[in-house]
């Protein structure tokens, strides 16, 4: 993640220990993949109590933008900085392939730069990606705009069959209602760079920078 910000993107990064309690004055802070605590008890579960996310959490109620990937998804709903909650994937089994994204609202700043009709290949690493809400969560969501991207086949069209890990609608992403917080499961930061031969996550990152009001 910070090589994709810092050299693909020419952002300037600052590197946070979960110990610290100090954002050092980030515009954003960016919650990366990974496996906290060896996703011990639930993913996320621990390392929303870690010392930085006393900061984390009244950087977001300030307004301030924060993007978690992954495991950083995981952590942002324990600590409910977005609504919803990840499972354990429906088959029980860790998954980790490239899968097509599709965005469902353009009201997130990672997702107003992106077009209606872009197709965009995201891999996916995660063991408990499967996202779930009550019904009245999933309607509230969409209705208000905070679904941010869905999981598709490569057409762009919506199916079961594309949906990787059982998340209810296909959900990969949410933002929550003030739309400064965001969460995803898929890694753009493993899509951005030629050497890996996909930079479909270029765009998403792009998007963030241009509609981010620092």
């Amino acid at each position: 993640m910070i090589q994709a910000l810092r050299e693909g993107m020419g952002c300037e990064t600052i590197s946070l220990w979960h110990k610290d309690r100090d954002l050092q004055g980030v515009d954003m802070v960016v919650l990366p993949g990974g496996f906290s605590y060896g996703d011990y008890l639930r993913s996320g579960a621990i390392a929303r109590f870690s010392p930085i996310m006393e900061e984390v959490i009244k950087h977001a109620n300030r307004g301030g933008y924060v993007l978690g990937v992954c495991n950083g998804f995981q952590i942002l709903t324990e600590a409910g900085l977005v609504p919803g909650a990840l499972l354990r994937n429906r088959t029980g089994k860790f998954v980790c392939k490239n899968v097509h994204l599709v965005r469902a609202s353009g009201l997130s700043t990672i997702t107003a730069g992106l077009s209606d009709a872009g197709v965009y290949q995201i891999p996916i690493a995660h063991g408990e990606g499967r996202y779930h809400a009550d019904d009245d969560t999933l309607k509230a969501i969409n209705d208000k705009g905070q679904v941010m991207f869905r999981y598709a086949a490569a057409d762009g069209s919506i199916t079961p069959e594309a949906n990787p890990n059982g998340s209810a609608q296909n959900i990969a992403g949410v933002c929550n209602e003030s739309r400064n917080v965001m969460g995803m499961m898929p890694h753009p930061e493993r899509a951005a760079d030629p050497n890996l031969l996909n930079t479909d996550g270029l765009a998403l990152f792009q998007s963030l920078l241009d509609y981010t009001k620092v």
